[in-house]
């Protein structure tokens, strides 16, 4: 965020511009070392400013800020996010209550060619807020749920094509699949031409958007905020039913070294932190 060029009349640093309708962006995320001092009152972080030198919820608020009152934003985010506390809960909680989340998916690791860590995609949506309001399933139209007031939460941690030991991608057919989650419970029609037929069959065989443990739930802002205003998709989409036994180890063991992974660059986030807050006391006393 440092890095950023300079404010320019109505643009937002790292080339986010003001009113967008869309907006689909890489973000940098945890970034640390923030100036937090010179974007004190700035009226592009309605949300508040966070207490930790971490930018993933700078970012977040500029992604937000940035739409008009339609528009819509898709962005690439650390896991930790959708579960940090503190200030940075806060702001998630202000962002839920907009109404402006729309869907969060869960990838899986080694999509990245220089990291391992698994990532977030977000989806934010102004446009959902004017919708009608739920009342039951069918709200949105007929057999699909309201948008409004809720989230829909995709694990897709299940699919990819193995590239190599350390690299990972998706298929044609697994976009295309997920892309139709989205569509359903929005009540478009989904696609099939990338070859999502047999994938929308066995998930979604009568066409319409359902909940399925392990791959997409629904969460009411009320699920939501019983869940600590978390948007973490595991707390919400469960575990894919496996039968008598009902665990997979291979699964278990990756969804294990997942968090490991996320827990340890946590672990390295803090420990600069401290190294940082000591070197700065060390200096103030001297």
């Amino acid at each position: 965020m440092g890095e950023c060029p300079r404010r320019r009349k109505r643009q937002h640093p790292c080339g986010l511009t003001r009113a967008k309708e869309r907006s689909t962006e890489l973000s940098r995320f945890n970034v640390s070392g923030v100036d937090k001092d010179r974007i004190k009152g700035d009226p592009r972080f309605p949300l508040g400013l966070p207490s930790t030198d971490n930018a993933n919820y700078l970012w977040i608020s500029l992604f937000w800020s940035s739409l008009n009152e339609r528009g819509r934003a898709g962005f690439v985010m650390a896991n930790s996010a959708g579960d940090a506390r503190g200030s940075e809960l806060e702001i998630r909680k202000k962002l839920i209550q907009s109404g402006a989340v729309d869907a969060i998916v869960a990838i899986g690791p080694n999509f990245f060619y220089t990291v391992t860590l698994p990532c977030t995609l977000w989806f934010l949506d102004n446009g959902k807020r004017n919708l009608p309001s739920p009342a039951g399933r069918g709200a949105g139209g007929e057999g699909q749920p309201s948008r409004k007031g809720q989230v829909l939460f995709i694990d897709a941690r299940h699919f990819y094509r193995q590239i190599d030991r350390a690299h990972r991608d998706f298929q044609p057919e697994q976009i295309e699949f997920l892309a139709n989650i989205a569509r359903l419970y929005r009540g478009e029609v989904p696609e099939t031409v990338a070859g999502s037929a047999a994938l929308m069959a066995e998930h979604f065989p009568d066409g319409v958007y359902r909940d399925i443990p392990g791959v997409c739930r629904l969460a009411t802002r009320a699920e939501i905020e019983a869940q600590g205003w978390s948007l973490n998709p595991g707390r919400y989409v469960g575990v894919i039913d496996k039968g008598s036994d009902g665990v997979d180890f291979a699964e278990r063991l990756e969804a294990l070294s997942e968090e490991l992974e996320v827990l340890n660059a946590e672990g390295r986030e803090l420990e600069e932190r401290i190294s940082e807050n000591v070197a700065t006391l060390l200096g103030m006393a001297g």
